[in-house]
């Protein structure tokens, strides 16, 4: 391992990125043949295989993806080497990068304009992707620091909470429940109920309500972003559990309603997360404070979303007590006739 160069690792990433030799070679401006020599010398290094041949293409292997991991980290130490010369330099005001899982760009755009306001010469890069792509990038140290709502558990990471996360059950506003008082989940168990796909941070704290609970309700579609699940119930496809975050909006304009569950809103926390083997330049440790100082400040205020209501809930009982109400006056009537 301690001939392996910088060219063979840059080699070893284009080739994993598009699977083939020529392709590899185009994008370092080499021949397919000195693609193939630095692949074959990386590969005695290592003194395994990194790529499986198939007709579909090079695919890494299990040794493949770990040299990939390496050339991950390494390809960030050298970018964070080059910012930090060029700050020491006085050639370059800092680049910080920060990445949000897809409910938090409801927000997240709101505070990052606030910093660039007071740091303009900083240049942010943004990444939006689901839970998995996030933590992968952190964990590659390709991200500076991320905003999620459930930080996850491999890696070491320093973490900074950033406020309240509420997640509400949602429904198009003729549902049939709309305008009781507290209803307690099992009433809705009948419901179809609309998901975000497995791993993403909503669908595990929906599954987890459920379980405790003790609830099997009926799952229908999924769907991979939020924006689908609002426009699904606003249709009447089903209910969802969801972020109040993210139906401030439609909540507001009555396209959407939040029924009044009794134990809802479950709240659970944003946090602004980075890997502790991340090292953050001026421009980064600029962007850590401001968000830890201020980002409480930036999610959509949906306390009125979320606060219990003052009606008494309905239940069994005052539902039978009508009914008697009602046959006690149709006797009235009878003998007064």
């Amino acid at each position: 391992m301690h001939h392996v160069t910088l060219k063979q690792l840059r080699v070893l990433a284009a080739i994993a990125k598009s699977g083939k030799i020529t392709s590899a070679a185009r994008h370092l401006g080499v021949t397919p043949p000195a693609v193939t020599l630095q692949l074959k010398l990386l590969e005695e290094n290592v003194g395994m295989p990194l790529f499986d041949r198939s007709s579909q293409g090079l695919r890494p292997t299990d040794a493949g993806i770990y040299m990939l991991e390496t050339e991950a980290r390494i390809a960030s130490a050298l970018v964070e080497c080059d910012e930090g010369l060029k700050q020491l330099k006085g050639l370059g005001r800092g680049r910080v990068s920060l990445g949000i899982v897809s409910t938090t760009k409801y927000f997240a755009p709101l505070a990052l304009a606030a910093f660039s306001r007071e740091n303009p010469d900083i240049e942010l890069e943004l990444l939006v992707g689901h839970r998995d792509e996030i933590t992968a990038a952190l964990t590659n140290l390709k991200l500076d620091m991320a905003i999620m709502g459930r930080p996850p558990k491999k890696i070491e990471l320093e973490r900074q909470v950033m406020g309240d996360h509420p997640h509400v059950i949602i429904a198009a506003p003729d549902h049939r429940l709309a305008s009781r008082g507290r209803i307690p989940l099992r009433w809705l168990v009948n419901d179809t109920f609309l998901l975000r796909e497995s791993g993403s941070g909503t669908r595990i704290l929906t599954d987890q309500m459920f379980a405790k609970a003790d609830l099997a309700p009926s799952f229908g579609m999924v769907f991979g972003s939020n924006e689908t699940i609002k426009q699904a119930v606003m249709a009447g496809l089903g209910v969802a559990f969801i972020s109040a975050h993210t139906v401030a909006a439609e909540v507001a304009q009555r396209r959407i309603v939040v029924l009044p569950v009794t134990g809802l809103p479950v709240v659970r926390k944003w946090y602004l997360l980075r890997a502790k083997a991340k090292h953050l330049l001026p421009a980064g440790t600029a962007l850590w404070g401001f968000l830890a100082k201020h980002g409480g400040r930036f999610p959509p205020d949906v306390s009125a979303l979320v606060r219990r209501p003052k009606s008494r809930a309905v239940g069994r009982k005052p539902l039978h007590r009508t009914k008697s109400r009602a046959a006690s006056r149709r006797r009235h009537s009878s003998v007064a006739k």
